[in-house]
């Protein structure tokens, strides 16, 4: 029985602060070595301020070089500091590098606003509508001609009617988009979008586990997409740390990794009532049980593999490796080849 169709991986690109170039170029080996063990997805986080990938764009536009079948993805673009019409742009260009296999993964999040806010330009005011930068940016991809009916502006090559360049045809198709509340999936689903789901959600009173909340947003998803039905696609970060291929100093790097974080998972946080997933930790058998008996995945929904911060670059590739031999075949999954 399948209970996984496809599988992907999402890293942070994390490095150390003494050598971004080694620890770069170790996330960009890791997303060919992803691709070489059949994975059909390697996104990447955009992460401001910290010892990660802080321009997502630049990142994805170096793995269309290093890779030539693997999907890649963004997890995501947050549009609260961008510009529309340059993040489109800038998404476009790596669809046009890697073409059919750029997941455009977007949300209107402002991650460390408070310290960004004054060196950004005058972000849009979202107090009206909070997905407006994103509709902006939609608009920007969809290629629609700029000024009045006919207009031109001068070019090299000569007069050109003006709209965002390069223009791909279709990849609205392939813009996903990261949500979390109600809110944010009811947005995504009226838009025709892709949905990614993380490892952390709100929910509303009266529920009261996180495996609770997501089943709830995935029903809410589905009744209210109104779209292309092959866009009606959801993916699901899960992090997943399996021990069978590690060392015994990974493993105990490993469980002590879970133990610090398990005790998040066991209530609601905070007024909008954050819940987190608990990890996966555990050797293969285990690792396949807990992948069967969650109803999240119903042989629709895509397995997105959460690798956690600051690891090793071997301990990543263990861990995929482990992850795609040793347990994704047993939930139905094949290697894309």
């Amino acid at each position: 029985m399948t209970i996984i169709p496809e599988a992907g991986f999402i890293t942070a690109g994390n490095y150390p602060d003494d050598d971004p170039t080694g620890g770069l170029r170790a996330q960009l080996d890791l997303f060919a070595w992803g691709e070489q063990l059949g994975y059909d997805t390697a996104g990447v986080r955009q992460r401001h301020l910290e010892h990660g990938v802080s321009s997502a764009a630049t990142f994805l536009a170096a793995a269309t070089q290093r890779t030539e079948r693997i999907t890649l993805e963004s997890d995501v673009f947050p549009l609260g500091f961008e510009s529309p019409f340059r993040a489109a742009e800038d998404a476009a260009t790596i669809a046009a590098l890697a073409p059919g296999r750029f997941n455009v993964g977007i949300s209107v999040a402002t991650p460390h606003a408070d310290l960004l806010k004054p060196l950004s330009a005058p972000l849009i005011d979202q107090s009206a509508n909070r997905y407006l930068p994103a509709e902006l940016f939609l608009e920007a991809l969809r290629g629609t001609y700029l000024g009045e009916e006919g207009q031109t502006i001068d070019t090299p090559d000569g007069p050109q009617r003006p709209r965002i360049q390069p223009h791909i045809p279709g990849i609205l198709d392939d813009v996903w988009y990261g949500g979390g509340s109600e809110s944010s999936i009811r947005w995504a689903a009226s838009q025709g979008l892709s949905l990614l789901l993380g490892n952390l959600t709100s929910a509303p009173e009266g529920i009261d586990s996180f495996r609770e909340a997501r089943l709830q947003q995935l029903a809410l998803y589905t009744e209210a997409f109104v779209g292309k039905p092959e866009n009606l696609r959801v993916a699901v970060e899960r992090v997943i740390v399996p021990l069978d291929g590690a060392d015994e100093t990974s493993r105990a790097k490993y469980r002590a990794f879970a133990e610090g974080r398990h005790a998040r998972t066991l209530q609601a946080h905070g007024p909008t009532r954050i819940f987190f997933e608990p990890d996966l930790v555990g050797f293969a058998e285990e690792i396949i049980e807990g992948l069967a008996s969650d109803p999240v995945y119903d042989g629709r929904t895509r397995l997105r593999i959460s690798l956690p911060y600051s690891f090793a670059p071997h301990e990543y590739r263990q861990i995929l490796q482990d992850i795609a031999e040793k347990v994704l075949p047993h939930v139905g999954w094949a290697p894309r080849t």
